[in-house]
């Protein structure tokens, strides 16, 4: 599922968060993740084994409406020389969690794979006191778009048949559960660049209104990079939502 194009609905984020109390101990799975604590079977090698060109930057920023954007602290940027290209699920616990023993061509796949890649400042993917560096879901959340973020590792982890950790499961399902949608959310930025707080709804129709009849429309939503909205976007109140499940243009 690519997630600039839409979010699962609250239903299906229901279908695939599953309770971990009650679970046998002979089952350890979660959304069908083996849950065992993480185990590097073979040396760890992030340049030689988890290669990707520089140009899937250029594929981040288009898969998120030309924007320069980091959604875990909803900033936009001036330019990509001012991001790194992260790893949702970071390459040295990926490894940890299961693809150390996977053939060279599978863990290449993962390093470039564009469900599990976005952009963030460096002080934010780098290690260091606010860092996620290579940490799990139950050691770092991001302060924006968490139901994104859990959502996509989750995925990740499911198409690289990855394990998690108890805490790490525990996390997820504690985010997962509280989501309504799991689409990214894109805060509207000050001229400084710095604020993440969305735009009013008092602007959002000077701001996307391309036409003037006083709505929004998927194609203007798509035009202006917002698409998907949910509810907490001030576009929300000027567009249509069929379904009702709080995400529009999905």
């Amino acid at each position: 599922m690519r997630f600039m194009k839409g979010g699962p609905t609250l239903l299906a984020i229901l279908f695939i968060v599953l309770p971990l109390s009650g679970q046998s101990a002979a089952q350890e799975r979660w959304n069908g993740l083996v849950i065992q604590s993480e185990n590097r079977c073979a040396p760890y090698d992030k340049k030689a084994q988890y290669p990707y060109p520089q140009s899937v930057e250029d594929e981040i920023v288009n898969q998120m409406g030309d924007r320069v954007y980091g959604p875990y602290t909803g900033r936009f940027f001036k330019s990509d020389r001012e991001t790194d290209i992260e790893h949702i699920v970071a390459a040295s616990e990926a490894h940890d969690s299961g693809l150390c023993a996977a053939p060279a061509h599978v863990k290449a796949a993962f390093s470039r794979d564009l469900l599990n890649l976005t952009l963030a400042a460096p002080e934010i993917n780098r290690c260091g006191r606010n860092g996620k560096c290579g940490l799990d879901a139950g050691e770092w959340l991001p302060p924006h778009n968490q139901c994104w973020f859990a959502y996509r590792v989750v995925s990740v982890k499911q198409k690289y048949n990855l394990s998690v950790d108890r805490v790490e499961a525990e996390s997820l399902d504690s985010v997962l559960s509280q989501c309504d949608s799991v689409g990214m959310v894109f805060y509207e930025s000050s001229p400084l660049g710095n604020t993440q707080n969305p735009a009013s709804s008092s602007n959002a129709l000077e701001r996307y209104d391309d036409n003037g009849n006083g709505r929004i429309t998927c194609a203007e939503a798509r035009k202006h990079g917002i698409a998907p909205v949910s509810r907490n976007h001030p576009a929300y109140r000027y567009m249509h939502d069929g379904d009702g499940d709080g995400v529009v243009c999905e």
